[in-house]
């Protein structure tokens, strides 16, 4: 999979000496969503604002499909399109209009067909003649992304893209950025909601105190660091104390029953052998529970939070 992002040795230090990222490196693949999660200060727009040269590095390398941002700022600019948090428009401009006059902006004539067809996507395209001031706030954010397809950028970075929104708006939203990477559109975004970057992103990368601390595919994160626990709900005949010496269990009891809590893994070798050895005690198993660890629960041990 080629890298059409490539970020190396990245940091960033502001005229006040605030570090607001360290050694940064990432490469961003061609074609995917990736979320960046992190606390409040973490480093999150900073990196945003240096890959799309609002802020400029203090040293480093980025390289957007090959371009040095630095070298090529004109070329690199015009592969990207940015959604920033703030909602910042005219407020008696037509959404026509707005769109229009962003596209020309990157040296691009209007295209009317492209336009329409964004505004339709966005559900705007009735109220295109409408002044910003007449939206909703949730019209108002749509008309933001829209600003940032009108260029046709390859890579669309969304920075807290469903904050403030209703749930219904960013379920709307989630599906738009998964037709977006069905379109061949990289999509970067940071998000404070876990379930949003469950949801959508291939790949997942956590940033604390300006630090890349991992990046790895979604489904490969929550297997290799989510724990499995596995709670045996069994008849109160018979000490199983003996348990934990061979085996990775907590056990609980109460006047009733006893819960044996398993902590699987997911290259648990002993399971299938702690299985035989609890079939062969002269106890009733009354129930069997798993509980997984989410994603928001790993992002919280990834942290230190």
């Amino acid at each position: 999979m080629s890298n059409i992002i490539k970020i190396e040795g990245l940091r960033k230090t502001y005229d006040d000496g605030t570090l607001a990222l360290d050694d940064v490196n990432l490469n961003i693949h061609s074609g995917e969503i990736i979320s960046l999660l992190g606390p409040n200060g973490a480093g999150k727009t900073s990196l945003i604002s240096t890959i799309c040269g609002i802020t400029k590095p203090t040293s480093g390398n980025i390289y957007v499909d090959g371009y040095d941002i630095k070298k090529d700022y004109r070329k690199t600019r015009k592969l990207i399109g940015l959604v920033p948090q703030e909602i910042a428009l005219e407020p008696f401009e037509k959404v026509l209009d707005v769109i229009k006059y962003s596209r020309n902006l990157f040296g691009y004539s209007n295209d009317d067909k492209h336009i329409e067809k964004i505004l339709k996507r966005l559900m705007l395209w009735d109220k295109r003649n409408k002044r910003i001031v007449e939206l909703s706030g949730g019209m108002k954010r749509r008309v933001i992304i829209a600003k940032a397809l009108s260029h046709n950028p390859k890579i669309l970075f969304l920075d807290e893209p469903t904050a403030g929104v209703d749930v219904d708006l960013r379920i709307d939203m989630w599906k738009l950025i998964k037709q977006l990477r069905s379109d061949g559109v990289t999509v970067i975004l940071t998000t404070h909601y876990i379930e949003e970057a469950e949801e959508i992103s291939d790949r997942i990368s956590i940033i604390n105190n300006g630090k890349i601390l991992l990046t790895e595919k979604k489904i490969d994160l929550i297997e290799k660091m989510g724990q499995k626990t596995i709670t045996f709900k069994v008849s109160n005949n018979i000490n199983l104390d003996h348990l934990s010496k061979d085996f990775d269990v907590s056990i609980t009891k109460n006047q009733t029953h006893t819960l044996v809590n398993y902590h699987y893994k997911k290259t648990d070798e002993l399971f299938n052998d702690f299985l035989s050895h609890i079939n062969k005690l002269d106890c009733k198993i009354l129930n069997i529970d798993t509980n997984e660890k989410s994603l928001e629960e790993i992002f919280l041990d990834v942290v230190g939070l």
